[in-house]
């Protein structure tokens, strides 16, 4: 079974690597079939619907996550934080988020779902 710290460790990683633009890196952290969720929009599954959608023009160009609040247990990990940036197409963003994982005992994420993003105030 996934240690509860190697969970929480794995999911910083994400957002590191989101921040910095480690497509590929990231691509990693993701089994192959995994399902990555977000609201309002159809779910992608599996890494070649991930790689196309952080290729595309509504994604990070360059910002940064904070994490506020991070709940781990093993092979779940549930974060609420704050993400400043700006996207590709060059719009800018600035929003509270919450995310969950659910990781595989592997440590890959099997399962990543956004609960919220709304504009920060």
């Amino acid at each position: 079974m996934l240690d509860t710290a190697a969970g929480a460790e794995v999911v910083r990683s994400y957002y590191d690597m989101v921040d910095l633009g480690d497509v590929e890196g990231l691509l990693q952290l993701f089994s192959e079939s995994a399902v990555y969720r977000r609201p309002g929009y159809a779910p992608l599954v599996g890494r070649a619907e991930l790689r196309a959608f952080y290729a595309s023009q509504r994604v990070i160009d360059h910002g940064r996550h904070e994490l506020t609040e991070l709940v781990s247990e093993p092979g779940k990990v549930a974060v609420r934080g704050t993400f400043s940036g700006t996207l590709k197409d060059r719009s800018t963003l600035d929003v509270d988020f919450a995310d969950f994982f659910v990781l595989e005992p592997s440590g890959r994420f099997s399962r990543r779902d956004t609960f919220f993003y709304v504009p920060a105030v």
